[in-house]
């Protein structure tokens, strides 16, 4: 063994130790019982139920997340429909009047300072078109349309369809706000501003990019970071990081959020494979939800052509056979080989020879293990020299991602490798609990216990209400 695989393992197994759980995964966890995991993932979502939406943990994440309210919804379809639609909804009654939909939902009964950055910092009620509800002013992958087209199918009822109507408008605006005003290359994908947009806030695909931000590290002095108070900095983003995304944040805080001439003046411009794979989903979504809410599907179904077209052209590379980032302001692929470059797997219209590309990938040493998919998928590639399994998306396995690529798989027809990821993602809860993210190879339960997608998404996995391959 290598002394990086020794350090690795005497660095998990204390991790391991404070979940719980053994580095084996053998020994105090909720147990593999699906009635036992079951019960576990909804007293979790119920414990973190906040009044009208659930939080994704007690103690690092007291807010509303948006893609986190939108996994957490498809769980809570299964067992509590009511507050499946009540969540969606809170959230969008936090949209701005130009669509966008934010990434964090301030709770004005929380105490200035319980979470940072928070309400001051991003400072949204001096923003044009802000809602009266204190947000952030960045976004997150739109996987909404998704999860409300899911949980109406979870749970068919009247009071289902007509929560589903009056979210379309809503998810259309979320939709023409990123065709529109964040198309910053023109090529007909949406850019992302902050690496926080992406969901995978830390990942080494951001690296190159965020080199070019100038980090003042005396900003952060005026700031007290919260993470590491509940997680183990060793997990976390380092202090450089968080400078650089104060920096990212205070560039566009302070041209009051406006999106128009982003390429002359951002720091960060790039294109996300997983963003815009969720986008493309998004719009097959609503060509589903569309007859229901008495509208055309046709546009749907045009336009989520048109992106998975321009994913195809301007993100994929045939040399790792994977989509990759484009850092709009050097118009260069990012090199580093990560979980987001499997996610356009997800979309129904993939060409079937980038659908084989990225299988061939997802089942490398790099993410998988051939042939069968036995184990969770980390988010980096984990031969790179640079692969931490410990850190924040910088090589742990997280349920959701996983259960999008699962999903993936399911649509191209590879049942064997989505049931064998599925059958994996459910032990990870039964020998560590539902914990935010865990090690890619021991399993321990790392980031926050407790985790509300990871509940949600447990649910879904147990009842195996998937749809038929190529169902949207």
């Amino acid at each position: 063994m290598s002394e990086r695989s020794e350090r690795t393992i005497r660095h998990s197994s204390v991790a391991a130790r404070g979940a719980g759980v053994g580095v084996t995964g053998s020994t105090e966890g909720p147990g593999g019982s699906p009635e036992r995991l079951h019960r576990l993932a909804v007293a979790t979502l119920d414990g973190n139920w906040e009044h009208d939406h659930t939080v994704p943990s007690r103690t690092l994440y007291p807010h509303q997340w948006s893609w986190d309210s939108a996994f957490i919804a498809i769980g809570l379809a299964h067992v509590r429909p009511e507050r499946a639609w009540r969540e969606l909804e809170s959230l969008f009654d936090a949209q701005w009047a130009d669509g966008r939909v934010p990434h964090i939902v301030f709770n004005p009964r929380l105490p200035v300072g319980a979470y940072f950055p928070g309400p001051g910092f991003w400072g949204s009620a001096g923003a044009e078109g802000a809602p009266a509800a204190a947000t952030s002013g960045i976004i997150q992958p739109p996987v909404h349309a998704l999860a409300a087209w899911l949980a109406y199918r979870r749970a068919p009822s009247d009071a289902a369809r007509a929560a589903l109507r009056r979210l379309y408008p809503r998810l259309v605006a979320q939709q023409r706000y990123l065709a529109t005003r964040r198309d910053v290359g023109g090529g007909g994908l949406a850019c992302i501003v902050h690496p926080w947009e992406s969901g995978l806030d830390n990942s080494p695909a951001w690296d190159t990019p965020m080199a070019a931000v100038v980090a003042d590290v005396a900003v952060m002095r005026a700031y007290r970071r919260h993470d590491t108070t509940h997680a183990h900095a060793a997990h976390r983003p380092t202090d450089l990081d968080y400078t650089r995304y104060v920096a990212i944040v205070a560039s566009y805080r302070e041209d009051g959020y406006r999106d128009g001439g982003l390429a002359g003046r951002h720091p960060f411009l790039v294109e996300c494979p997983l963003f815009n794979a969720a986008m493309g989903a998004a719009e097959h979504a609503l060509a589903r939800i569309a007859p229901l809410a008495g509208a055309d599907p046709g546009p749907h179904r045009e336009r989520a052509a048109r992106i998975t077209e321009a994913l195809v052209r301007r993100l994929y590379d045939p040399g790792t056979g994977a989509f990759q980032p484009r850092d709009l302001r050097t118009g260069r692929l990012v090199p580093a080989r990560t979980v987001l470059g499997l996610a356009p797997l997800i979309l129904p219209d993939l060409p079937a020879r980038q659908v084989e590309a990225v299988v061939a990938e997802a089942c490398s040493a790099r993410f998988g293990v051939a042939p069968r998919m036995d184990r969770p998928l980390p988010s980096y590639d984990r031969t790179a020299p640079d692969f931490e399994p410990l850190r924040y998306w910088r090589g742990p396995s997280w349920m959701n991602i996983n259960w999008l690529l699962r999903r993936g798989l399911l649509t191209h027809g590879r049942d064997a490798l989505a049931a064998g990821l599925g059958r994996s993602m459910v032990e990870l809860v039964a020998t560590a609990g539902c914990h935010e993210y865990f090690h890619p190879d021991t399993g321990a339960g790392l980031g926050s216990p407790a985790f509300g997608w990871t509940a949600a998404l447990l649910l879904d996995l147990l009842a195996d209400a998937r749809e038929p391959a190529g169902a949207g």
